[in-house]
């Protein structure tokens, strides 16, 4: 007999060998119905998977993440599933849960249409009503491999190949005439999955290279009750309004150019506004606190990148400039500051009295996405980010990586975004040693310093293995965008192994020479996500501050433009930004389109203005604020602007 312990500290006995569906039916048939995986001393599994020893037993339903994450998964297999029936010739690929659903890859010979979809979401629904009971099954891993070539199934016998060089066995599961190499969760049946919706078909290359064959990606979701789909629905409406994909172009902030090529938009004035006041914000904020100002080119040759380990650990995500295999001298473009920022410390000798010595830098930086990966301005080729590396002695450590983390909160807090950020202590995999440079005692030594000092600072953090850079561990601020995507938005990174590799050195009070402690920290990220971030965060009204037009004057008729531009002057004078609305429309037209351009504030401008030297007031929110001396308003306003009041 074991002991398990289950919600709420309560401890009950059962065999050894009983499975996690098994102490929910023995709980209640409703908790067996609606239970999705379970989570084992930590570790989420498969609801069929034995327990053979004393262990704490949390039974996971689609309210908690990874119950949903099961679910979506086994909603992925019979969308897959279904394809197979109506599309026999279609080759599957991968088919993943994700944040906000699940998709699933094919080879077929065209891609879907939307009237194909609704075929595959009907044949779906006929799957999930056979309530077909789901089987999970191992092979060793020839007897995988050989059963998958005879399916005709090519990337299923790829993946399977790959796992069989460690000898273990190979798990699947099979839900009536469909069976698919997998590692689960699963749930028990297809039948509690009561409402699904196919939301979108794109193009995908296998394991995301170009250089491989493009797939056909089905995106979907799935919920227990269909009440739940139609709320699902209703917030996609609301984020498609809010994309900045979309929203971003709408308000004329940015545009793309095929010519020019995917992942390089184009700021256009207004949204180039927008980031220059960002930037001039987090600059100045930085040298308030001691931060030094630097700047280094956009390419180096790749003698630089070697010493980093970026040649060897990140060259596939460099733009280089010239043939490695033949050319003397290769140049590449920069994917990060680091290595250029070093040789600013390298241009004299250091004394531990120069420490901490804090550089910061408005980085242009180049990073070969691949296609499918780019979106908008969330993920693009080229950006520009708020960039900076601090040398220090290892006892100043905590405080400069809690005065960078209160840096970076006080930047959100500001721009309004902190409450939809989450924390990942982002930690290196020994089991995948080649993505990392350091012996496993320095990964130890170096993770053990920043638990230490997230634990101190009581940061509420998710542990992301595999997540680390090649060089340390970090604290990633995560956030997600209008449809659940997750992104990662500022990062503060602790890296003891790069000063040694440049010959970084300080000398210490004793006259030894020691390699300082390096923290790798953005204060806002990249401006370009953080405008998309922006855009979607606030539906295109900006904070007055950052709005890139402030004001907007409507004269009702054409007489009263000489008062117009006098009080545009006298704004202009106070460094707002405003614009004359001149045009021979209608005032009820004019308002409606600068309510759509979410100008803050609009000054309507009519007879009984230009007597009482007056100027009518309107807020995008708060609608007519009546008429009030200039003064009056120059003054609210430069109040609303100097204290980046959000409203």
């Amino acid at each position: 007999m074991i002991n398990v312990e289950l919600k709420g500290g309560t401890v009950k006995e059962f065999e050894s060998g009983v499975t996690p569906a098994e102490i929910a039916k023995s709980i209640g048939m409703g908790l067996y119905k609606s239970v999705c995986c379970a989570r084992v001393d930590g570790n989420v599994v498969d609801l069929r998977t034995p327990i053979t020893k004393d262990c704490r037993v949390d039974l996971l339903t689609f309210d908690e993440p990874d119950g949903k994450k099961a679910f979506w998964h086994t909603a992925s297999h019979i969308l897959a599933q279904a394809v197979k029936r109506l599309y026999p010739s279609a080759k599957c690929a991968i088919g993943p849960a994700v944040d906000n659903g699940f998709y699933y890859d094919f080879e077929v010979e065209k891609p879907f249409t939307s009237e194909d979809l609704e075929k595959i979401k009907e044949e779906m629904k006929k799957i999930v009503k056979s309530g077909i009971e789901i089987e999970r099954f191992e092979l060793a891993p020839d007897e995988a491999v050989k059963m998958l070539e005879e399916m005709n199934e090519p990337y299923k016998v790829e993946l399977a190949k790959e796992h069989s060089d460690n000898g273990e066995h190979i798990s699947f599961y099979k839900q009536g005439d469909f069976t698919d190499l997998c590692a689960g969760p699963h749930l028990m049946s297809v039948a509690p999955i009561k409402a699904v919706e196919l939301t979108n078909c794109t193009g995908a290359y296998w394991r995301g290279d170009a250089n491989n064959h493009q797939l056909c990606r089905v995106y979907g979701v799935a919920f227990p009750k269909a009440s739940m789909l139609e709320e699902h629905l209703t917030m996609l409406a609301e984020a498609r309004s809010r994309d900045h994909n979309k929203l971003g172009r709408e308000l004329e902030l940015f545009t793309t150019s095929d010519v020019i090529g995917q992942g390089l938009p184009i700021l256009l004035p207004k949204g180039a506004r927008i980031v220059q006041l960002l930037q001039r914000f987090v600059e100045d904020e930085e040298q308030r606190r001691g931060w030094l100002l630097t700047k280094t080119p956009f390419m180096a040759k790749s003698d630089l990148y070697k010493i980093s380990g970026h040649w060897d650990h990140y060259m596939d995500g460099m733009f280089v400039l010239g043939d490695p295999e033949k050319d003397d001298e290769v140049f590449a473009l920069r994917p990060m500051t680091c290595p250029f920022q070093y040789q600013a410390y390298l241009n004299r000798q250091r004394s531990y009295r120069d420490l901490p010595l804090r550089y910061n830098e408005t980085s242009t930086l180049f990073r070969n996405e691949a296609s499918g990966e780019m979106h908008g301005l969330i993920r693009v080729r080229q950006f520009t980010i708020s960039e900076g590396h601090l040398m220090c002695l290892p006892e100043q450590l905590e405080d400069e990586f809690r005065n960078c983390l209160e840096l970076a909160i006080y930047m959100l807090k500001t721009l309004g975004l902190y409450e939809d950020v989450s924390y990942r202590f982002s930690q290196w995999d020994p089991k995948d040693r080649n993505k990392y440079i350091g012996t496993a005692e320095q990964w130890d030594e170096a993770q053990g310093i920043m638990q230490k000092i997230l634990d101190h600072l009581e940061i509420p953090y998710a542990i992301g293995v595999g997540e680390a850079a090649f060089y340390g561990p970090k604290l990633d601020i995560q956030i997600k965008n209008v449809y659940g995507k997750e992104d990662t938005l500022i990062t503060i990174q602790i890296d003891q192994m790069l000063a040694e590799k440049f010959g970084m050195e300080y000398v210490d009070k004793d006259g030894s020479k020691k390699n300082p402690y390096i923290i790798h920290r953005t204060s806002i990220g990249c401006y370009e996500r953080t405008l998309a971030l922006l855009i979607e965060k606030y539906a295109g009204a900006f904070p007055m501050w950052l709005a890139p037009v402030q004001v907007k004057l409507l004269p009702v008729a054409d007489r009263h433009l000489d008062y117009v531009y006098e009080i545009k002057k006298a704004l202009d004078a106070c460094g707002m930004r405003v614009e004359v609305d001149s045009r021979s429309e209608k005032i009820g037209y004019k308002i409606r389109e600068a309510q759509l351009e979410k100008v803050p504030y609009m000054f309507i401008i009519g007879d009984k203005d230009v007597e009482a030297n007056t100027v009518s007031v309107r807020h995008r929110k708060e609608g007519d604020l009546g008429a009030m001396k200039l003064e009056d308003f120059i003054a609210m306003a430069q109040k609303e602007i100097s204290t980046k009041e959000i409203k």
